[in-house]
Order: structure tokens, then C-alpha cells, then sequence
């Protein structure tokens, strides 16, 4: 509960318009976050599109930092990258941050959206019917992304 309080505070510096630096944890941004070793950047959420690695409330009970899958009208549907099938929704309005940059251990800034990771986060959702496969790698040796 602690953590999700200062989740809480850093969205709302986002929507004032500060950029808030946010560790993370978990594995489920595998491999282009690595979970309880790297920070992301947030800014404010705007424009939402397919691709984009947002902070969200989803399903009314926690916040996820996932990418975007989809969006119908109002609903979004995010998967976490390092995920096998599972999905969380939320509206356009529980999205209260946009991911922009990655820091690694050694704290050096990486941006989410450069051609080459845009290609490589495209290609790996295309690897979705091998992913279990493709993670068991990635877990060995962390991520090649942010190195």
C-alpha cells in the first residue's frame, strides 16, 4: 500500500506538468525494463497511441506500468512486455502517466521511442506464440536493450 501512495503522488506531479523519475519492479516489462534494477521517466500522458508504455490504474484496484495494445474509444487495453497472455483495462482517463525514458543501474538515460526500440518492441510482440521461450534468454542475461 505504501508504494501505491507514492505512485499516487508522482501521477499527480505529472499532471502539474513536473517529470517524475520512478523506480519500478516486477518482471513484467521484460526485457525493455528490468524490474527492481531500473527507473523510468514519466511525463504527461498525451497522445495516447498503440505502442506507447504508459503508468495506469487498471481495473479499478492497482497501477501497472504496461504498453498499450489497444485503444477502443475510451477503453484501453495494456500487456505488460514480458506477459504471456495476460491483459489489464482501464479508461483513456485511469492512463496518468506516458514512459518516456528507461535509466539502467548505471544511470544512464534511454529513450523508449527511438526507431531501433520502437522496430524491437514491434518485433517483440510479434513473438508473442514464442515469448515464454524468448524470456527464459532474456532472464539469464537481463535485457540487451539498455546496455
Amino acid at each position: 500500500m505504501e508504494s501505491e501512495a507514492w505512485i499516487t503522488e508522482a501521477a499527480a506531479l505529472v499532471a502539474d506538468g513536473v517529470s517524475v523519475k520512478l523506480p519500478v519492479d516486477g518482471n513484467s516489462m521484460l526485457p525493455f525494463i528490468i524490474g527492481g534494477h531500473e527507473q523510468v521517466i514519466l511525463a504527461k500522458p498525451c497522445p495516447l497511441t498503440k505502442g506507447k508504455v504508459v503508468l495506469a490504474w487498471v481495473d479499478g484496484r492497482r497501477y501497472v506500468i504496461h504498453r498499450i495494445e489497444r485503444i477502443d474509444g475510451q477503453r484501453v487495453t495494456l500487456m505488460g512486455d514480458g506477459n504471456l497472455q495476460q491483459r489489464e483495462h482501464c479508461t483513456v482517463d485511469d492512463v496518468k502517466a506516458l514512459v518516456t525514458h528507461v535509466v539502467d543501474a548505471h544511470g544512464k538515460k534511454h529513450d523508449l521511442y527511438t526507431p531501433a526500440r520502437r522496430m524491437a518492441a514491434t518485433l517483440w510482440y510479434a513473438c508473442l506464440p514464442v515469448r515464454r521461450y524468448l524470456l527464459k534468454f532474456v532472464q539469464m542475461g537481463h535485457s540487451p536493450f539498455n546496455k
